[in-house]
């Protein structure tokens, strides 16, 4: 391509890491590309709890509205923060390899005891749902903020841990001895997943990005996102699902928790790593065992 490709993305630095890796990506190709930061809505206000927005897409909107008033060309996602259904005249059509998609909790303190009465932060409905069903005598606090400055209110704060996504604090080269990786708590949708959107009718940066994208971490990532969709869920609800390939199978695993965390469903199922049909499936196995007394009322408290 002859133009330089303006790449979109948010201000923190976990966004610059993505921004930038993708301009890397780009630049392996022989590709000019420039970086523009977006503000976001969802980091402009940082006191309530994200599933309280009561709407998808509160880091992305502003994206969005840039992709479509062409002030840049593509914009840089964690694509478990991007809505199942894109705004009109967009698409994500590429996705990089995904990083490891687990959950962590940071302590405050070098050791933790479990047992006891501990207060935990996170902004997450699911991570707090899946968390009050394994320890129902802790108690939730909410933590907003980049990386930064939410590993900093730990120490300001009366709380034991809080929990983050792993691929970030990878990203980051953030390290810690006080680090927990919670293999128990099944991730959000495409978690450790950078996402692309362009403009659908951009057709020649459109082939560009097929050309980079990773169709194994897609293929994964669309059904867990396709199980979320199905599910009617979102940032707002505390439903999970965390799909890889392992060999010819594609394994599936999935949660769906209710507000409290006193009732939980997980299951794991195994398909052909190739099913196009492992989220619909999954859908209907979770709803058949359980599942929808739970989400029915989810969505009365919506």
């Amino acid at each position: 391509m002859d133009n330089k490709i303006r790449i979109g993305t948010r201000g923190s630095k976990l966004a610059l890491w993505q921004a930038n890796f993708a301009k890397s990506v780009l630049e392996k190709e022989n590709v000019k590309a420039e970086i523009v930061i977006i503000k976001s809505s969802g980091d402009l206000n940082q006191s309530i709890p994200l599933y309280e927005f009561g709407v998808t897409g509160i880091f992305t909107k502003s994206l969005d509205q840039a992709l479509l008033n062409n002030k840049i060309d593509i914009a840089v996602h964690s694509l478990k923060d991007v809505p199942i259904e894109p705004a009109k005249g967009l698409k994500i059509n590429c996705v990089f390899k995904r990083a490891d998609p687990m959950d962590v909790l940071v302590l405050k303190n070098d050791t933790i005891n479990f047992e006891k009465k501990l207060t935990i932060a996170t902004s997450s409905i699911r991570r707090k749902c899946q968390w009050l069903n394994k320890y129902p005598h802790h108690e939730i606090a909410v933590l907003r903020g980049n990386i930064d400055s939410r590993l900093e209110k730990i120490n300001k704060n009366d709380w034991d841990g809080a929990i983050f996504a792993k691929a970030g604090l990878d990203r980051l080269s953030i390290n810690s001895n006080k680090m927990i990786v919670l293999d128990w708590m099944i991730p959000s949708a495409a978690q450790g997943t950078i996402g692309i959107a362009s403009r659908e009718e951009d057709l020649e940066l459109n082939d560009l990005l097929d050309k980079i994208n990773c169709k194994e971490t897609m293929h994964c990532v669309n059904q867990e996102r396709e199980f979320l969709q199905l599910m009617g869920g979102g940032c707002t609800m505390p439903i999970s699902s965390y799909a890889r390939i392992n060999d010819n199978k594609l394994i599936f695993i999935s949660n769906l928790c209710s507000i409290d965390g006193k009732d939980s469903i997980s299951q794991t199922e195994i398909y052909n790593k190739t099913d196009l049909k492992a989220g619909k499936k999954s859908c209907e196995k979770i709803l058949s065992s359980g599942g929808v007394k739970i989400f029915e009322n989810l969505k009365n408290l919506k």
